[in-house]
């Protein structure tokens, strides 16, 4: 049967637009519907802009930190629009090499949205046509997840708590720096953004139903990160249930069970995000989705239907950059290219870009514990050298997870300065299977932060 195209891609996000290339390098004939901006979640607003407005939050570290290195730094300002405008131009650029790639690729672009009809039949929503494939491939990636009553009715007496109410997709675009932000999460996001903006300058309060910030993550990362940001001015209110959020001439006030209400100028709900799945037509072709609305696909990214496959965020696996780009590079191999091959997802590295940031990979201790291993525990906190001149008591934690039957190093977690670069380093030890004993038989850099990951030498208990 004749198509019109060998693959259509439904999201232009990084995995969705490595798929095409790679699958138009092969010699498919491919075309991309994207109908907002290519780069999808990390380029236009998520990783690319958060690390851009992460950089420019540490600048005051900097300057305050120079005097202790003999600098005499003078009266400082911060201008947000001026910040704005820079990363928005940064965003356009890459949109822009997005574009370019996929147009060298010989990859048609429909910038519409895209609805599936069939196994093979897709509508072109705007232009009101639909096109056949042999491959259907999703890729819309999630968006916000916003709880029930924090928009609309059931908000706000005054009606108008929905206007002061962002999510990660608008905080990159505001006119000006709030004064005071209430940030309702304890995840990655909520933490990202609580760190950047307190850094430039805002109040900020963040709200988690929670008992510690980072569920998931290893337990001294977690109690870490939480002193070093109340240290550095954050109010952390954990086990914090929001109660109802009003607006008026004062801002927002934020209502928490059994606890005082809290007043700000802006609301940011970083509660977590959603595989973008509603409204694509899955229901119409059959492919079958879980109770949060991921696309359900097996090891190969195929889903209930043989024709469709969904790769990245929208399949809720390991919801990573990273991920998207190898599950779509994989997937376009391994259908035209000849050369079958799946993403690897046992051991991937992540980061928290907090102030001081985090890495991690591999198991926590926590994780490990549950596997019924005998564990053998490495960590230390110090004082990073920087920070002695500097006058700042804000310690790097580093840590080393082990199993003790064959001394194969499970886990690598660090909290500090550099956090992210260091541990994908060692990320690449613990894909190789790296035990403890060649961890102490790698020679060691000096001085440097990550020399520590080399010389640990003395086990610690581990926790409960």
């Amino acid at each position: 049967m004749q198509h019109d195209y060998d693959l259509f891609v439904i999201g232009g996000g990084s995995g969705g637009v490595r798929a095409a290339r790679i699958a138009a390098g092969h010699g498919a004939k491919v075309a991309v519907a994207e109908q907002y901006r290519f780069g999808g979640t990390c380029v236009i607003r998520g990783c690319v802009p958060k690390k851009l407005l992460v950089y420019a939050s540490r600048f005051g570290d900097d300057f305050e930190d120079a005097r202790g290195f003999g600098w005499s730094v003078g009266e400082t300002r911060f201008d947000w629009a001026a910040l704005i405008s820079a990363k928005n131009k940064e965003i356009a650029r890459l949109e822009g090499l997005y574009r370019a790639g996929l147009e060298r690729a010989g990859v048609g672009i429909f910038e519409d949205r895209a609805e599936i009809e069939g196994p093979n039949a897709v509508r072109l929503v705007h232009a009101g046509k639909a096109v056949t494939a042999r491959y259907i491939l999703i890729a819309t990636g999630g968006t916000p997840f916003v709880p029930d009553g924090v928009f609309g009715g059931g908000v706000s007496s005054s009606g108008s708590a929905a206007e002061l109410v962002l999510t990660s997709n608008e905080v990159f675009d505001l006119p000006r720096l709030p004064g005071s932000v209430a940030i309702m999460g304890g995840g990655y996001i909520a933490v990202e953004f609580a760190s950047l903006l307190a850094g430039l300058g805002s109040k900020v309060t963040l709200v988690y139903r929670g008992d510690k910030i980072l569920r998931g993550f290893d337990g001294d990362l977690r109690t870490g990160l939480t002193e070093s940001l109340a240290a550095r001015g954050i109010d952390i209110r954990t086990g914090a249930t929001v109660t109802g959020i009003d607006a008026g001439p004062w801002g927002v006030r934020i209502g928490i069970a059994g606890s005082t209400e809290i007043m700000a100028d802006k609301v940011l709900v970083a509660t977590g995000r959603t595989p973008a799945t509603q409204g694509l037509g899955l229901e119409t072709a059959g492919v079958r989705t879980g109770s949060r609305g991921e696309v359900l696909v097996d090891q190969h990214s195929r889903t209930s239907v043989r024709s469709i496959f969904a790769v990245g965020d929208v399949t809720d696996r390991a919801n990573l950059t990273p991920v998207a780009i190898r599950q779509g590079h994989a997937l376009a191999d391994t259908l035209f290219g000849n050369k079958p091959w799946t993403a690897d997802l046992a051991i991937v590295p992540t980061a928290v870009f907090s102030t001081p940031e985090i890495g991690t990979v591999g198991l926590t201790e926590a994780e490990a514990q549950a596997t019924g291993r005998g564990i053998d525990i490495y960590k230390t906190r110090f004082r990073p050298m920087k920070n002695v001149l500097a006058g700042r008591d804000e310690r790097t934690l580093m840590k080393l997870v082990v199993d003790a039957a064959t001394d194969k190093v499970l886990g690598c977690h660090m909290l500090g300065p550099d956090a992210a670069e260091i541990v994908q380093m060692s990320a690449i030890a613990l894909t190789m299977g790296a035990t403890k004993a060649q961890f102490d038989a790698t020679m060691p850099l000096h001085p440097c932060a990550a020399e520590e990951f080399v010389t640990l030498r003395e086990k610690q208990p581990a926790g409960p």
